[in-house]
């Protein structure tokens, strides 16, 4: 497979998080997906403009967006028409549905484009990548234990497929960006922030009652 990405993977270290979003599993112009995941719009084209219009309520011109993968479903006009369209500064993460479509004339509209990355937000460590991991390094660091953001698994409230059982394992440090679980938008740095330590202070919570 040609190689997109740069030749080193960017050391990214943001001070203020303010102006920062992950999102994943946009599946834009996938009319499949609707079916798949019981998504709320008419056809494919209702939901690129609802998932563009929905984007660019939250995120600037100037805003820093992690998308997590499987971006579109599609050639080089649909990929350039939706990018032409969002605001912000957008690194790709690759997902399964990405490998079948990149090609060099608009992979380079993306600020950065690889399989994984590990950021630091406001002294905060992050991975990326596309799935949940099952165990990565850093995770058993108490409050300074690194973040792990993913998508893939279209998470959402009353989700029946067949990653629900597996997803009871993950650790509270975990998320699932995906637009599945964000109401159809990318999510704040803010409010992964708070979303992650909710998540902690009840697992704490349970571990504690189990021990006593």
């Amino acid at each position: 497979m040609e190689q997109y990405s740069t030749d080193k993977k960017p050391q990214i270290n943001i001070v203020d998080g303010s102006r920062v979003f992950f999102t994943s599993d946009t599946h834009f112009s996938h009319a499949n997906i609707l079916k798949f995941c019981q998504r709320p719009f008419k056809d494919a084209n209702h939901m690129n403009e609802e998932l563009i219009r929905r984007w660019n309520e939250v995120v600037g011109p100037d805003d820093i967006v992690f998308h997590l993968g499987d971006f579109a479903w599609g050639g080089s006009d649909v990929w350039n028409n939706i990018m032409s369209r969002l605001n912000g500064k957008i690194y790709l993460i690759l997902g399964n549905h990405d490998e079948k479509n990149i090609r060099q004339g608009y992979m380079g509209r993306f600020e950065w484009v690889g399989y994984q990355m590990h950021i630091t937000i406001e002294g905060r460590s992050i991975y990326l990548n596309h799935y949940p991991f099952l165990c990565y390094g850093g995770s058993y660091r108490g409050k300074d234990a690194v973040w792990q953001l993913f998508g893939h698994v279209h998470s959402k409230e009353g989700m029946t497929g067949m990653d629900k059982e597996r997803l009871v394992n993950l650790f509270p440090t975990q998320y699932d960006v995906g637009v599945d679980n964000n109401d159809y938008r990318p999510i704040s740095f803010r409010e992964v922030s708070d979303i992650i330590n909710k998540q902690i202070n009840q697992y704490e919570k349970e571990t504690d009652k189990k021990q006593r």
